[in-house]
């Protein structure tokens, strides 16, 4: 199979195209045909040695993709060869930037004629850790207000959507070029970053969902009401300590499994999300796909299309 991987740690010239093995199933998975797999945050992240040294050569990267299943092995009889599916790796596994993949079955779902491969794919990890954080870990509430970060990002933008459906008001950070991006979500107050500091506006949130780490994830602090709660996603495996005793620091545990992923295609098909800006790339493009990446200003997500 064609597949974009790595075999070592380092910028975007580290990824290479080319034939790998093809994966085997074990029990209880599948092989999916992968025809679409996104770009997210942690990808460059692995493959610039920000999270840990490796020595598994060569190494695929890539953590959700649409496709349809080729293989179906013993102890699976839920799906059959030929589903049109959708999913996240499981937990520690990596892959999606090739023609194949083995998965455990229990954690695919199947993809809704409703949404292109293209559009399950980028909806997969986004909508997977936006759930996971708003709806389990905040436990968000109707009429509350919430402040959410970096919301021209993939997962801030669908969390923004949750928010609204759940009836929270939405208080969103971006750049002066998202404000009316942002503002068609249905974010109620959208800040400047470049111009404005939010902890000298917001105040009193019941809130905060934060995906940009750094500086703001401590100045996040600060908005929240005594009693508030803030979920961090870009702070690393554990939640900054709180530097204020009335309020908590959660780290959403975005595990996988079909009944979230059902969830996904469920609140899409109710039109209360609706899939983010897409941009595209051939698999044999990775390393500029990566760039733009990094680069960390992108609207929406990247997504390769494969087949």
């Amino acid at each position: 199979m064609k597949a974009a991987y790595m075999e070592a740690q380092g910028g975007p010239e580290v990824l290479k195209y080319g034939d790998l093995p093809d994966p085997v199933a074990g029990p209880g998975e599948v092989i999916v045909d992968i025809h679409a797999a996104t770009v997210n945050g942690a990808d460059w992240k692995v493959r610039a040695g920000s999270y840990s040294e490796m020595t598994d050569f060569p190494y695929i990267l890539g953590r959700d993709f649409s496709g349809v299943v080729s293989e179906v092995s013993e102890g699976v009889d839920d799906l059959a060869i030929g589903d049109a599916v959708f999913g996240v790796c499981d937990v520690g596994q990596e892959g999606a930037y090739a023609e194949k993949i083995a998965m455990k079955a229990s954690i695919v779902a199947k993809k809704p004629d409703s949404l292109t491969h293209n559009e399950a794919a980028a909806l997969a990890l986004t909508g997977l850790t936006a759930l996971i954080s708003v709806e389990d870990t905040l436990k968000l509430q109707p009429g509350e207000t919430i402040l959410i970060q970096g919301g021209a990002g993939g997962v801030a933008s669908f969390a923004i959507q949750i928010a609204k459906h759940i009836g929270a008001k939405v208080i969103t950070t971006a750049s002066a070029g998202n404000i009316g991006y942002l503002r068609d979500l249905g974010a109620d107050e959208i800040i400047d970053y470049n111009a404005q500091d939010f902890t000298e506006i917001v105040t009193d949130c019941d809130a905060v969902f934060e995906t940009v780490g750094g500086d703001v994830a401590q100045q996040s602090f600060k908005v929240l009401r005594s009693g508030g709660r803030a979920a961090f996603i870009a702070s690393g495996q554990k939640a900054p300590e709180s530097p204020r005793p009335d309020v908590e620091s959660l780290r959403p545990a975005v595990g996988r499994d079909r009944l979230h992923l059902e969830r996904i295609v469920e609140l899409f098909e109710a039109g209360a999300v609706r899939v983010p800006d897409i941009a595209t790339y051939p698999l044999s493009e990775a390393a500029a796909a990566h760039r733009v990446s990094e680069g960390r200003h992108l609207r929406g997500k990247l997504v390769f299309e494969i087949r």
